[in-house]
């Protein structure tokens, strides 16, 4: 690790998916100094006993229910600044981030004041490694919100923002403008965060130099839907909390780019996505945000 004072703190969240957070737990055993680990359990079907068996050094935080993204790694954050760690790493349990890419990013935070959250450049696990993400656009204009160009000097790049797949966030951040909006429950948190962070003073960025892997082909049918149903209605969310006066234009043009995106769900005979893309729209329109999977697909009901 750097030669700073910078304390860190590892949060890696886990849902239905112990064999992918056991092998991401794996591939960090190996740093040193090893930092402070939190698993958070999403009210998994198997309550996350694997883990704590085989990692008992591990904090492990049990949910009772289903927080999502924001809520789950909140309460795993919270614990993280209480402990007085200076930086926090979000990790999903399907990234891998080498400890020379991680030493890379805490420089980042050690040397910038201005920075509040740093992430790396993303890739495909498999060969031949494509660009996934180099950062974030402003969500409230693009559907695909990532960028994939990496600056010429292959050195640091300005964000809209860091995806929270391997997000390395400064706790003094945290501590002045809170934690994840939770209203989002899964995806747009972190661009809220990193756009509280700019109004705050502080800057997103992109170490070109840093590189992490990620997974993308463990998405299911119902991931498909309820992604599909997140990333529409959380759009309007962003846009009510930081767009208000262009809101009317926004919420037209995602209106239409929602029902778009139905009908071609609906022409390729996915009829489930098609609901969760209408649902989506409706829900964003009438303010009903917070977690929605059980009204997204039903069938989760019989599972709790």
């Amino acid at each position: 690790m750097p030669d700073g004072s910078l304390r860190l703190g590892v949060v890696i969240l886990n849902w239905n998916n112990s064999d992918d957070t056991l092998d991401c737990l794996r591939s960090i055993a190996e740093w040193q100094p090893q930092p402070a680990i939190w698993i958070v359990d999403n009210a998994s079907q198997d309550s996350g006993v694997p883990i704590a068996r085989a990692f008992p050094g591990v904090q492990l935080i049990q949910s009772p229910t289903n927080r999502g993204f924001a809520g789950g790694n909140n309460l795993a954050l919270s614990q993280a600044i209480q402990a007085g760690c200076a930086c926090v790493l979000l990790l999903n349990n399907d990234a891998r981030l080498a400890q020379s890419d991680l030493e890379r990013l805490m420089s980042v935070l050690e040397s910038d004041s201005t920075i509040g959250v740093v992430g790396p450049v993303l890739r495909e696990r498999q060969p031949p490694h494509r660009i996934l993400s180099a950062g974030g656009r402003d969500i409230t204009r693009h559907i695909s919100s990532h960028e994939v160009d990496l600056p010429a000097n292959h050195g640091l790049k300005d964000v809209a923002y860091v995806p929270g797949t391997v997000a390395l966030v400064r706790a003094a951040l945290l501590k002045q403008i809170g934690l994840l909006d939770e209203e989002y429950f899964f995806g747009g948190e972190v661009a809220d965060l990193c756009e509280r962070a700019w109004q705050a003073g502080y800057r997103s960025a992109i170490h070109a130099r840093s590189q992490a892997l990620h997974d993308v082909g463990r998405s299911s049918r119902m991931r498909d839907s309820l992604h599909a149903y997140y990333v529409i209605r959380n759009r309007f969310l962003f846009i009510r909390k930081f767009r208000s006066r262009q809101r009317a234009g926004l919420f037209a043009m995602w209106s239409l780019r929602g029902m778009a995106m139905a009908a071609d769900a609906l022409l390729r005979g996915n009829w489930r996505r098609a609901r969760a893309i209408g649902l989506g729209v409706w829900h964003g329109l009438t303010s009903r945000y917070g977690g929605r999977n059980e009204q997204v697909w039903p069938e989760l009901r019989a599972t709790r």
